[in-house]
């Protein structure tokens, strides 16, 4: 039996705490776009592009979650690429809904509290408070830096780490997408090992001087984990169907 859309939307909504966070404005966390009201089919992307709604639309998906939603640039004139989204989701009668920060930061579902548990760690205490709610966390680890590169590996297929900190760090910090804006944060955080998605370039420098270990696994690749998350938790509540609609992204 199809379930209703405002079911969904408020379940994901509650479930993310979506509106506990202030997130960037072009985030517009929840439901961007509609649908006739019914879902007969979850599906979870990382990104809102053309051509993952059409896979999605293929796969026979009406609610797809994202991570980083659709307006982040808005507003824009709805044509060429922008229209094409938007009609995909149209013709398609897909619903699109998009959950950034809350789905980094919870501590269940996030992308950050499933990578400390890729690597068999615990998330203890919160990382990247904004505005009063954590966008990371910090796991305790006795594990050396070469079991925790060892791991990475088995889960990720490009990883660059950069080791100039402690060879058995006491702590990982976990900071998935982009981790420029937690290495200022490390130091008082008494943590000196992080894993993130990508960094910038001076960030090399900056691992020397400062003595850390920095794992890099690719922004898509570790922002995966939420919206899988999600959509599992919210097809076993609603008993429908779910499919996670991936791309080649390599960044």
């Amino acid at each position: 039996m199809p379930a209703k859309l405002p079911d969904l939307v408020a379940y994901c909504d509650q479930r993310t705490r979506r509106a506990a966070f202030k997130d960037a404005p072009g985030a517009v966390n929840g439901l961007q776009v509609a649908n006739d009201g019914r879902v007969t089919k979850i599906g979870a992307a990382v990104d809102a592009g053309v051509v993952p709604f059409q896979r999605a639309v293929a796969a026979g998906v009406d609610f797809l979650i994202v991570h980083h939603g659709m307006y982040w640039d808005m507003p824009r004139p709805l044509t060429g690429a922008v229209y094409d989204r938007v009609a995909t989701l149209f013709r398609g009668n897909c619903a699109l809904y998009s959950n950034h920060l809350p789905l980094d930061g919870h501590p269940e579902l996030g992308n950050n509290a499933l990578l400390a548990r890729q690597l068999g760690l615990k998330p203890s205490r919160p990382f990247l408070v904004r505005d009063g709610e954590a966008i990371g966390c910090i796991a305790k680890s006795t594990l050396k830096r070469s079991a925790i590169r060892a791991r990475l590996e088995k889960h990720y297929p490009r990883v660059i780490a950069i080791e100039y900190g402690s060879a058995t760090p006491r702590a990982v910090a976990f900071c998935s997408g982009s981790g420029y804006s937690a290495l200022p944060e490390l130091g008082p955080a008494g943590v000196d090992t992080l894993v993130t998605g990508e960094l910038r370039e001076d960030c090399f420098n900056r691992a020397q001087e400062e003595k850390l270990n920095l794992y890099l696994c690719g922004h898509y690749a570790t922002e995966v984990h939420g919206v899988r998350a999600l959509a599992e938790e919210l097809a076993k509540k609603f008993q429908l169907p779910w499919e996670f609609i991936a791309t080649e992204n390599p960044f």
